[in-house]
This record gives C-alpha cells, structure tokens and sequence, in this order.
C-alpha cells in the first residue's frame, strides 16, 4: 500500500525567525543551539537540526478535529527551514532513528487504531493500519517524548 508522508509547512511558523528572545518569549518559544545530532529533529524538513543551527520549540496543535481527540504537543522548527518535506513511500533518517507511536484516524479525528513500533519496520503497521478502510490518516509522534512528528496519508 502506497503512503505520503508529509511534514508541517513552514508558512505559519515563518513570522518567529529571527525574533529577539523577549519576543519569543511573550509567544511561550523557546530559542535553543543545536548541540548534538540527533537530538533536535525538524517538524518541517523531517530532518534533524545540525550543531551550529537554532531551532524554536512551541506548542503546535498537531490534532485540531473537534473531537476528544483534539491535541497539542511541543514541537521543534528548525529557524530558517522553508522546505516541507513531501514524499511517497520513503521514510526520512530522523523516523528511522526513532521509537515510535503512530495513531490512526477517520475522516472526523476520531482514534480508531494505534501501535507503538521501532522506527526501522514503521512501513509494516502504515500498512496494516491502512489495510483498515475507515482510516482516513496517521500521525506520527515520537513514543519517548510525545512530540508529533508528521503526517501520513494514503498516496
């Protein structure tokens, strides 16, 4: 079964770069160095910040059905990151890396299956949750942390 995975545009995070600290602060962002790889993985480009660049870390509303599964998580954007990442059937290194909890939905943001799995054999449990037909798309988050790490639709 065919998947696109997709990660945030960077159009509604684009007004933070560059802003001072006390600015960042107001908006509950925090500013940090990127120290080690990996560690800081980039909600827009799926990759994983280098040491030397910044990323922001905010609150993003990752589930915004009017559902009780409505949610919102800390999430990092690298500062400057304009490319969305968009592919079908390929997984990007910073998913790889990574324990994973991948939560299916129907086309009203309603859970109807979840799974926890390593992120090396994530394309086995995309298709048996898509193997279900009232799954309309699954969202990634990191299992450790929590932070939402993308989306994936049916390609």
């Amino acid at each position: 079964m065919h998947f696109r995975l997709s990660g945030l545009s960077p159009l509604p995070f684009q007004h933070l770069y560059g802003l001072p600290e006390a600015e960042l602060t107001q908006l509950g962002v925090i500013r940090y160095l990127v120290d080690t790889k990996p560690g800081y993985p980039d909600r827009i480009t799926m990759e994983d910040a280098e040491p030397g660049q910044t990323v922001l870390l905010l609150n993003h509303v990752c589930q915004a059905a009017d559902t009780p599964y409505r949610a919102s998580h800390a999430i990092f954007i690298r500062e400057g990151a304009t490319q969305q990442y968009d592919a079908v059937d390929q997984v990007p290194a910073s998913l790889r890396i990574r324990l994973l909890s991948l939560r299916a939905y129907d086309e009203h943001g309603m859970m109807l299956d979840a799974d926890v799995v390593e992120g090396t054999a994530i394309e086995s449990v995309i298709a048996r949750l898509f193997s279900q037909p009232d799954i309309s798309y699954i969202h990634v988050h990191n299992a450790r942390r929590g932070c939402y790490a993308g989306r994936i639709d049916r390609a």
